[in-house]
């Protein structure tokens, strides 16, 4: 009875398995995948970006060295200052609630549909 058992797990085994057989072959995008480089010529790319590169993790590295801002820095205070009771308002206990129903935008002129 145990031998038979066995054996009839094994073959529904051995079913299953080839039924998912098809699944591990390449995905049908990858089949039809014609590159328009040659393997030295993707080697070639991967040496040079290599050698470019900058290690984000040193100790040397400066991400804001090449920044170059079209601010001043009296013009990010000021608009800072004039933003603080905004943020205030926003990060309260209301979440901005209040400031948004003292602070209504104006009326929008653009219409979407026809209210009938």
């Amino acid at each position: 009875m145990k031998a038979t058992r066995l054996l009839f797990v094994a073959a529904l085994s051995t079913a299953a398995f080839a039924a998912q057989a098809d699944a591990f072959d390449a995905p049908e995008f990858a089949k039809q995948f014609n590159g328009s480089k040659s393997r030295a010529e993707v080697q070639a790319e991967l040496g040079q970006y290599k050698q470019s590169r900058v290690n984000p993790w040193s100790t040397t590295h400066n991400p804001l060295a090449s920044f170059k801002s079209d601010r001043t820095r009296a013009q990010v205070q000021a608009d800072y200052i004039a933003s603080r009771n905004r943020v205030a308002a926003f990060t309260g206990e209301d979440s901005g609630s209040s400031y948004l129903a003292a602070n209504r935008p104006a009326q929008a002129t653009q219409q979407f549909a026809n209210a009938k």
